[in-house]
């Protein structure tokens, strides 16, 4: 018997920084990464279109430029929260052309104060828990795997022989 390991998809791991950007421009950060930057209550996003790099760097309410970063709620309001720290970024991800049509994960470096995510290295296709049932409603265990696999190779989805 040839064993296989288990590979935990798209759960980052909670030290290492994690810097998310989901369908249509929301950007998410895990703890670690909003702690690089300071945990600021507004961001600012900037853009080297030459190096193609994404940068977050940390300001203040007074920045007209600054976004505010919330905790995203949790579902049981009496828990506290300890979700990812979420930034509106639509409007950014629209001004540098960027293709939001999936959540996609970085690990940032932090460099100058800032959390620098390189667009030359293509970020991992992250799959959230409630559309992967949507996704694969009657798949085997066997075809899920396939399908998450050929999914990560073919991200537009020009594979259609994932069958």
């Amino acid at each position: 018997m040839a064993f296989k390991v288990f590979e935990k998809g798209s759960a980052p791991t909670p030290s290492v920084p994690a810097v998310t950007i989901q369908k249509r421009g929301l950007f998410s950060l895990n703890d670690a990464a909003y702690k690089l930057l300071g945990e600021p209550e507004f961001i600012t996003f900037l853009y080297d279109a030459d190096e193609r790099l994404i940068a977050l760097r940390a300001t203040d309410s007074s920045d007209l430029n600054g976004y505010p970063a919330r905790r995203q709620s949790p579902a049981n309001k009496s828990k506290k929260s300890s979700g990812p720290i979420l930034i509106a970024g639509s409007m950014f991800t629209r001004f540098i052309g960027m293709d939001t049509s999936e959540a996609r994960r970085w690990t940032p470096e932090l460099r100058d104060g800032m959390l620098v995510i390189d667009r030359k290295i293509e970020g991992t296709a992250v799959i959230s828990n409630r559309n992967r049932a949507r996704q694969f409603p009657t798949a085997t265990p066997d075809q899920l795997e396939k399908q998450i696999q050929v999914k990560n190779e073919h991200p537009h989805g020009h594979a259609n022989d994932a069958q």
